[in-house]
């Protein structure tokens, strides 16, 4: 079992893995924890859908994808969440029609990109095991950003989590601390898009902070113990993966899905007890 380990981590792609799959679980761990407790799941897949736009943006005019996925996902988020506090139309109907532009736009430039775009599926399903460096330096400043903006606006943030009414009237801005957190997932988004794939995104942002949320209320505690569960999801599904040569952006939220259906039992496990 150790030669297979050391086999494995002689690889530089494998380091980058690792690397990137616990700069990724940080931010699922505090940005998915949020999203949870304000039962937002459904704009996080929203905003990764919509994130495809700046991908075609990226082919065809010339530009790093991840950066156009960055700028088309802040913006998709943004827009998503005024719109959803300024209006009364339905936040379900919003997400959808933001989605399927953000991914109308990104299939078409890609169309319209001149050549073969070899990498492509890779923004769809995920490609752990050819992140970058570049992208890792990325990832880790995504990282201080959503850390540092949760650490200063941490109170305020509980407080529209849990409360948004009392929150107005004690006049924090909870519109302006709305959108920003939508922007926190749009950053996030980007950078789980390269672990599991935008298609895969909402597991892997969710799951950790859920099956987290079954066994401890604390804010602060929940964020660390999905950041950690996610790292041993990730490394865990890694390795699974290169034991199988196996898609590893799948296996990585089948170890997520499987864990997740486990910790209902876990969870349940004392009250069958007690009643027996």
């Amino acid at each position: 079992m150790l030669e297979f380990f050391t086999e494995a981590l002689q690889f530089d792609f494998m380091r980058n893995a690792l690397l990137s799959g616990l700069l990724v679980s940080i931010a699922c761990g505090v940005i998915g924890t949020f999203v949870v407790v304000n039962r937002i799941v459904f704009i996080s897949g929203g905003i990764a859908h919509a994130a495809y736009g700046g991908i075609g943006l990226g082919y065809f005019f010339g530009f790093d994808p991840v950066l156009g996925a960055i700028g088309f996902s802040l913006a998709s988020a943004l827009g998503m969440g005024a719109i959803q506090r300024h209006t009364e139309q339905r936040a379900d109907t919003l997400i959808g029609v933001m989605w399927a532009i953000g991914m109308a736009i990104g299939i078409l430039f890609i169309d319209m990109t001149e050549g073969y775009k070899a990498d492509l599926m890779s923004y769809l399903f995920g490609s752990i095991l050819t992140v970058p460096t570049s992208d890792l330096t990325i990832m880790l400043a995504i990282d201080f950003v959503i850390v540092a903006l949760v650490v200063v606006f941490y109170k305020e943030l509980l407080a529209i989590s849990f409360d948004p009414v009392f929150a107005t009237t004690r006049n924090v801005p909870v519109n302006a601390l709305y959108l920003m957190l939508v922007g926190a997932i749009a950053l996030t988004v980007v950078m789980v898009m390269q672990v599991v794939g935008l298609i895969l995104t909402i597991a892997l942002l969710t799951m950790p902070a859920a099956i987290a949320g079954q066994f401890v209320k604390d804010i602060k505690q929940m964020s660390i113990l999905a950041s950690l569960l996610g790292v041993l999801f990730t490394t865990t599904g890694l390795f699974v993966s290169y034991a199988f040569d196996l898609t590893s952006g799948a296996t990585i939220i089948l170890v997520s899905g499987i864990s997740y259906l486990l910790s209902f039992g876990l969870k349940s496990l004392p009250l069958s007890i007690s009643r027996a």
